[in-house]
């Protein structure tokens, strides 16, 4: 894989610029925004480095081939004309993801079926064996994207989502995804240049990436396997210059990072786990209640949080929502406070003007990632109901 080559790195909605941006930050060629994804251009080495560094990106694709079909014998023919036995030794298992819209197939499974039978009969064509497949923990993962009739195949060098970060190991109901609460974090402007608070931060996950984030830590430095040590031009020491390389960036930290979460198993599993991020030095959690606390610090202070959603409430969401605003009114001035929620009946009871809206997306549920900056002194931030 000599040269550079075209990628594409999967995200979730709304994250296509956040991730653009990242991709031309670290080096990456003629950079192009899709629809939950980003392709791009680099050599092996980036392939790797974006795996490593990307905050926002849930997997890498290297495209192999792309083809039009008509129907099953061109799938079959067009997948069994790669060199499946120079990509992958035939002891590693292997899976196939199929996304498609399309009106020459109407099953997905199907899809990924005929192009098994394909790279099996290729295998047992060339070296007289063949490789097992493993749905749950594939060596090597494929992915099959067919829009129509056109058909394209590509290598994940990532595997397993790169939400999937290394360092969360205790977690509590419904916890955030890590791609989404870094996303989140950039979307919200956090840029490590003041404090930060996450007051109902429950396993921690926005901690330890603003953290990261903060210190220029490699998103995924704390993950130990990605697809593409599977394959065979896997270059073990090229990888490990881009990890030493990547490390070398990071960056001393000048602030504070502090969590408060209510739950006492919330404080120690959200402990537990910045600990696991090696990030114990930056970030002091505490058992509090959000709604008896002040602003910890006198200088600026950006906040970010996920409230806990109706159905984990053992009161009423609006009354939850409600007191959220006052306490952001009575004891955070000088705050530029961010909080994500689905329940966007009940955050009209914030009282609180917003200054930015932004449609966001927590697994399967719309949410808004809403911003209300509250000023020092007498400029104070207006209750319209928004």
């Amino acid at each position: 894989m000599a040269g550079n080559f075209r990628m594409l790195a999967k995200t979730l909605y709304g994250f296509e610029p956040l991730l653009a941006k990242e991709l031309r930050n670290l080096g990456a060629g003629n950079v192009t925004e899709g629809v939950r994804n980003v392709s791009f251009d680099g050599d092996t080495g980036f392939l790797y480095k974006a795996n490593l560094c990307l905050r926002t990106a849930l997997s890498v694709l290297k495209p192999l081939a792309s083809f039009r079909v008509h129907n099953e014998k061109d799938l079959y023919r067009s997948t069994y004309q790669i060199d499946w036995p120079g990509l992958f030794d035939v002891e590693r298992t292997f899976a196939i993801d199929t996304t498609m819209s399309s009106d020459v197939f109407r099953n997905s499974m199907y899809v990924s079926q005929k192009a098994k039978d394909a790279i099996v009969d290729k295998f047992r064509s060339v070296v007289r064996q063949r490789p097992n497949v493993n749905s749950h923990e594939p060596d090597v993962r494929i992915n099959i994207h067919l829009f129509r009739n056109q058909c394209t195949i590509s290598l994940d060098s990532s595997g397993s989502s790169l939400h999937q970060r290394g360092y969360r190991i205790a977690t509590n109901i419904a916890p955030i995804n890590e791609v989404l609460a870094s996303g989140l974090l950039l979307h919200s402007g956090w840029d490590g240049q003041t404090d930060f608070l996450d007051p109902m931060c429950g396993s921690g996950t926005f901690l330890i990436e603003a953290g990261m984030i903060a210190c220029n830590i490699p998103a995924n430095i704390n993950r130990e396997a990605y697809a593409f040590m599977n394959w065979k031009d896997y270059d073990q020491e090229l990888h490990e210059k881009i990890v030493n390389a990547s490390l070398n960036k990071t960056r001393e930290f000048h602030h504070k990072i502090f969590g408060y979460d209510k739950a006492p198993s919330a404080v120690r599993k959200a402990q537990e786990n910045v600990e696991n991020a090696n990030l114990e030095d930056y970030i002091s959690i505490e058992r509090k209640d959000f709604f008896r606390t002040e602003k910890p610090v006198d200088t600026k202070l950006h906040m970010v949080f996920n409230p806990p959603y109706g159905e984990r409430l053992s009161i009423d969401p609006d009354t939850f929502y409600s007191k959220i605003g006052d306490t952001l009114k009575q004891g955070y001035p000088g705050t530029d406070a961010w909080l994500i929620t689905s329940n966007l009946e009940a955050l009209k009871h914030v009282g609180l003007k917003t200054s930015r809206r932004i449609k966001a997306f927590n697994g399967k549920l719309e949410s808004r990632l809403v911003k209300y900056e509250m000023y020092e002194g007498s400029k104070k931030a207006g209750r319209d109901g928004d």
